[in-house]
């Protein structure tokens, strides 16, 4: 066989090998995707559908209440309320969230307005935004011991995924020309226009598979680490308050805690950088403020916890204490998310989500076309080239068993 009909044989080869690595989850991994591109703007659908996540400035000079002010607002119009945590979302045109729990037990989120305090809104802790991510990362199956079958169901999504990019790459030769001669022809049928469309976006979407294959499959690494339980983690077990730090009154009540204002101030004053954007109150007499917030570094937080009655920062876990490693792992999820940018992220995120789930299915109707037709033909071709065996003349003294 010649050089050259053999490096175009091993090329067809190349592609049935990506065409049937799709094969088999095309339907669950575009399920996968519509969902995930829904998930990352899932919070502007509701911003869309519902004003009471809205926030407006009522004046060009309006700044927003202190985390001790949306407090205090908070206890004055619902004293009753134990409020668990307040947090502030990265967009400005959304309203305070802040997550309380009745007396007699049962749990639920407040939409507060960052400028006035009032309460706007109630949501369910499992929101639609929730419910798209559960839908997205584990199909709704319920994590009952360890992480749940759902979450290995569409995490390893990420292995096919990659090897579709590899495999994508080495069939389409010279792959980069498609950013400076595309070619999207749109008047020579449904075949011709698919598989143009699906090299082209391909190519334009090399990073964004690469991002989202890599990140997928270190959340079935992640998943097993945990189930095995193995650590990588270098933050410490948590602090609580030591008992003789809470000197209890005559009354046999906790001394006063520190205002959250002053909780607030400490911790921007002695963690340089930190940009607070969510704080949780303490769950009992022993337990800490526990501030958080991005840092330089916007693919993470940083969180520390500080002593409600003296104002001692108790633990810290600064962007300065993590590992290489953890810097690497901990960025994994908004990478995955787009959730680190802003609303022009998110919508960059949204566009290639949206592009990828074109593309696969294109690549299911390309399949649908080809794949089989290719598939057969090659077997042709390989059953032709099999050599046969011929009988030699057999003599009937042979037959008979003579000599």
């Amino acid at each position: 066989m010649s050089k050259p009909l053999a490096k175009k044989n091993r090329s067809k080869t190349w592609f049935l090998v990506h065409s049937w690595l799709a094969l088999p989850i095309w339907f669950f991994l575009l399920i996968v995707c519509v969902t995930g591109t829904l998930a990352v703007v899932s919070q502007e659908i509701v911003w869309l559908a519902n004003p009471d996540i809205r926030a407006s400035k009522p004046s060009d000079d309006a700044q927003p209440l202190s985390y001790g002010q949306v407090l205090a607002a908070i206890r004055e119009e619902r004293p009753e309320l134990a409020v668990e945590w307040i947090s502030t979302p990265d967009e400005s045109h959304f309203a305070l969230s802040a997550k309380v729990s009745e007396p007699g037990g049962g749990s639920y989120r407040l939409y507060i307005n960052p400028y006035s305090g009032a309460i706007q809104g109630v949501s369910p802790t499992f929101d639609f935004q929730g419910f798209t991510r559960a839908l997205h990362g584990w199909w709704l199956v319920p994590f009952t011991n360890g992480y749940s079958w759902g979450w290995y169901l569409v995490s390893i999504l990420g292995l096919p995924l990659l090897a579709s990019l590899i495999t994508g790459l080495v069939v389409y030769k010279r792959f980069w020309k498609g950013f400076f001669t595309p070619r999207l022809r749109v008047n020579q049928g449904a075949r011709i226009f698919w598989g143009d469309f699906h090299r082209l976006s391909g190519i334009w979407s090399i990073w964004f598979i690469a991002v989202i294959s890599i990140t997928g499959t270190w959340f079935l690494i992640e998943a097993l680490l945990s189930d095995l339980h193995i650590s990588i983690s270098s933050e410490g077990p948590p602090a609580f308050v030591a008992r003789h730090e809470v000197a209890i009154t005559s009354d046999g009540l906790a001394p006063p805690q520190l205002e959250l204002d002053r909780i607030t101030a400490i911790a921007t004053e002695q963690i340089a950088g930190l940009d607070i954007s969510f704080i949780s109150l303490p769950e009992d007499a022993f337990g800490h403020y526990s501030v958080g917030g991005r840092g330089w570094y916007p693919l993470m937080f940083q969180t520390a916890d500080i002593n409600p009655y003296t104002g001692a920062v108790a633990g810290a876990n600064l962007l300065e204490d993590r590992s290489a490693l953890e810097f690497v792992t901990e960025s994994m999820r908004p990478l995955h998310t787009g959730d680190f940018g802003g609303l022009w992220v998110k919508l960059i995120w949204f566009f290639f989500g949206l592009l990828l789930s074109m593309m696969v299915l294109s690549g299911l109707l390309i399949w649908s076309k080809r794949t089989v037709q290719a598939t057969a033909n090659l077997a042709k071709r390989a059953e032709r080239k099999r050599p046969t065996l011929t009988a030699s003349p057999v003599t009937n003294s042979q037959a008979e068993g003579q000599p």
